[in-house]
């Protein structure tokens, strides 16, 4: 059989791949669900606990209002529909860090639904739509580390609050699901009910994924991918397993429908359970809580905290600011680095240069010390000072850029380090005209090439006069009288 990485262009565009994301997002509240425990990650095992979370006989669950709260702004980020009843239900299924036998979720009567999220790929924009938003409650983990005979439990997650968002089958390439899961990352972040960082489990993907010949419009049969732990690791498996899909098929072969897991080391999915038909998990309503209401009053006072979402801070910044589409881009990547963008925008004496100098000057280093804009010792204040120095011509680029490459070293705000350097751009025309000739006196042979017709050679001119100034020079100044000097 033909395997993945064999198959022809030709035979993978008889295929169109059908994808649907499965996405748990972990609340980030204060307590548990439906107790009081700590929900906050890194404590000893077993030490979050108490008998409601352990599922011990007789303990009652009490819902946690604010987890109610973060998840009907989710969903209303999302676009979705929130209900005013929804139901909680019982998922009963048996693993070894399910204590109680079965997990508080919902099923057909979830708290949000028919949602959207739009993406763009290759210049062109798509809508996903987004079936359910519900809540429930996470299990325990198994550890298998330490020991090759026994697994051990961790019940510290067992009642994290958790939404599932459900996307319909609309994705059809995994370039579309990381550019879903993304966005998708990116508004719950600008909500704040969730800090989605996945090495603590805080979002977790699956991802069903089937085949289909181009034009058919019956679901091929799916395999679920299971637990994958990036972004980048997602789009690989999908790539992985539509290939692997395609392969059976042009051999003869029947897809089975299974659970996989992805392993990043080898860039390939393996088996993991087989799924030949739905799991039934008896839903049936938790009896020991009422309905869910979300009231007209509660979700107005809920929209009304709604902050402003990414595509619509991105149009107003490009509008308010006259920075484009792109830089808008970039200045929301994360909610933080907007607000201090904006902070500092509206008293810099030019916002645009702010925008650039975050892309140009700011961003390259913290990517080169795999800093988090939170963690850059310039601050957006910072940027702001150095803008406006650059734009009233206090400071050259040049000099800039060394204050930056400075702060960096020292892990000082640009303010500190400006006022205990105070570079000054040299402005004076008798003292550059002074510099400029004696660069042209050492300079004959550039000379003469420059006035054979040899026009480029005003960057040397420039350069050596920047070099005999440390930087300091007027740039504007040093072309002007050079333009005078060379003619």
């Amino acid at each position: 059989m033909a395997t993945a990485t064999e198959l022809p262009a030709a035979v993978r565009a008889k295929y169109e791949p059908v994808i649907g994301l499965e996405v748990h997002v972990q609340l980030l509240t204060e307590t548990k669900i439906f107790c009081g425990c700590s929900n906050r990650f890194g404590a000893p095992p077993n030490t979050n606990v108490c008998p409601v979370c352990l599922g011990m006989p007789g303990a009652l669950p009490v819902l946690n209002k604010k987890v109610v709260e973060f998840a009907t702004l989710a969903s209303m980020a999302l676009g979705c529909r929130v209900n005013e009843t929804s139901i909680i239900a019982r998922k009963n299924y048996f693993y070894p860090d399910l204590p109680k036998g079965y997990q508080i979720s919902q099923y057909d009567k979830p708290l949000g639904e028919f949602g959207h999220i739009d993406i763009e790929v290759d210049g062109h924009k798509k809508r996903i739509g987004i079936t359910r938003l519900h809540v429930e409650e996470d299990a325990g983990k198994s550890l298998h580390e330490g020991s090759a005979e026994y697994t051990s439990l961790d019940l510290n997650r067992c009642g994290t609050p958790l939404c599932e968002i459900v996307s319909e089958p609309d994705i059809r390439s995994p370039q579309e699901a990381y550019e879903y899961l993304t966005k998708l990352k990116e508004i719950i972040l600008f909500t704040g009910v969730s800090d989605c960082n996945m090495e603590e489990g805080s979002l977790r993907c699956d991802a069903n994924v089937s085949v289909r010949p181009v034009g058919q419009n019956e679901f091929g049969t799916k395999a679920e991918v299971k637990n994958v732990n990036s972004f980048r690791f997602v789009r690989e498996a999908l790539e992985y397993e539509i290939e692997r899909q395609i392969a059976i098929l042009e051999d003869g072969g029947k897809v089975q429908q299974e659970t996989r897991l992805y392993d990043p080391d080898q860039g390939r999915t393996y088996a993991m359970r087989s799924k030949e038909r739905a799991h039934d998990y008896r839903y049936f309503p938790e009896p020991d809580l009422l309905p869910l209401v979300v009231d007209q009053q509660m979700r107005a006072t809920i929209r009304a905290a709604m902050p402003e979402l990414p595509d619509a801070r991105r149009e107003r910044f490009v509008a308010e600011y006259g920075i484009t589409p792109y830089d808008a881009g970039v200045l929301t990547a994360s909610k933080s680095l907007a607000d201090q963008f904006e902070e500092a925008a509206k008293g810099a004496k030019n916002p645009k240069r702010v925008a650039n100098l975050v892309q140009s000057e700011l961003q390259g280093r913290l990517k080169a010390k795999n800093l988090a804009i939170e963690q850059s010792p310039i601050t957006m204040e910072g940027v702001a000072l150095s803008a406006d120095l650059v734009e009233s011509g206090a400071i050259s680029g040049k000099i800039l850029k060394d204050l930056y490459d400075r702060a960096f070293e020292t892990a000082e705000d640009f303010p500190v380090v400006y006022e205990r350097e105070k570079p000054r751009q040299i402005s004076d025309t008798g003292a550059i005209e002074k510099i400029i000739d004696e660069v042209i006196a050492a300079s004959p042979k550039q000379l003469e090439q420059y006035r054979a017709g040899k026009t480029t050679m005003k960057g040397f001119f420039v350069g050596q006069v920047m070099k005999a100034t440390k930087g300091q020079a007027n740039p504007a100044v040093v072309n002007e009288l050079l333009d005078k000097k060379l003619s």
